[in-house]
């Protein structure tokens, strides 16, 4: 008599982990190494969670992650939209609707990613949260695994609405032109309530800027739309000094991701000391 396989949301975190090579995911495979997938320590950090907590939910002890859990496995696991939807239904959420801002990173920009190396490259959403980063992006600017995961937000951290510190940029940062970045960022904003206009982490984070820092609702009130796509900035590094980059916004297709890639000029004293930013910061690493 013939079984049906296990297919409840543990079974299935399983399944996936067991099918994803380290090497995809941006991790060395160890020579001897016995499992040809991802161990569940290597998921757990990938996703930001504990192993105990990878091991509760595969054993089925823990049956109803959160949103912000399920979003994070899906990445750390790289599923497809139709996996990552059927993970969130395994949790007894629904998925993400076509009208709210997404995310989830694709499996192919995953593996871009991880061939990058250590140039410095995060992933932002499109109300410009930070949804990935890799250790060069951890080495320059700062790890921001620190801060809790709302915070990560990059126009929330431009037009702080109180006095706490900066959780994206650890360290200084100084723009060729404040100003024209500042509006970028506020139009960018913009043009996104026209393509998600239903969603509603992207209208409470206007209703929070609009309300609670002054630059943000003046910029806001001049009804400017426009994408940000590069810029240019010195980094004060606390361990190499100075590091001046070009900050590149490229933005992929419906779900307006923006990858965002810090690099300096070839040959220039500003690469040798970006290339020195990893040395110095041996224990950052890729998160989301």
């Amino acid at each position: 008599m013939s079984t049906t396989p296990a297919s409840g949301l543990g079974a299935m975190i399983r399944t996936w982990r067991d099918r994803l090579p380290p090497a995809a995911a941006g991790l060395s495979g160890a020579r001897g190494r016995r499992a040809a997938g991802l161990r569940r320590e290597e998921l757990a950090d990938l996703a930001g969670v504990s192993v105990d907590y990878i091991v509760r939910l595969e054993q089925g002890r823990a049956t109803t992650p959160s949103a912000a859990v399920v979003a994070s496995l899906a990445r750390a696991l790289q599923l497809s939209t139709a996996e990552r939807d059927h993970l969130y239904r395994l949790a007894q959420l629904a998925p993400p609707g076509d009208g709210a801002i997404s995310d989830h990173l694709p499996p192919g920009m995953q593996r871009v990613l991880t061939r990058l190396g250590d140039v410095a490259v995060a992933v932002f959403a499109a109300d410009w949260q930070l949804v990935w980063w890799n250790r060069g992006w951890a080495a320059l600017l700062g790890d921001p695994s620190a801060s809790p995961p709302r915070l990560r937000n990059f126009a929330r951290d431009r037009f702080p609405v109180d006095t706490g510190p900066a959780r994206l940029a650890l360290w200084p940062v100084i723009e060729a032109d404040r100003d024209a970045t500042d509006a970028a960022v506020v139009s960018d904003l913009r043009r996104a309530t026209g393509r998600f206009p239903r969603d509603s982490r992207l209208a409470a984070l206007i209703r929070e800027l609009s309300a609670g820092n002054r630059r943000f609702a003046e910029l806001w009130a001049t009804g400017e739309v426009s994408a940000h796509r590069e810029d240019h900035k010195t980094i004060d590094h606390p361990a190499v000094g100075p590091v001046t980059v070009d900050c590149d916004v490229l933005t992929d297709g419906d779900s307006e991701l923006k990858i965002v890639i810090m690099t300096a000029v070839p040959g220039s004293e500003d690469e040798t000391k970006l290339q020195l930013t990893a040395i110095a910061a041996p224990s950052a690493t890729t998160h989301d």
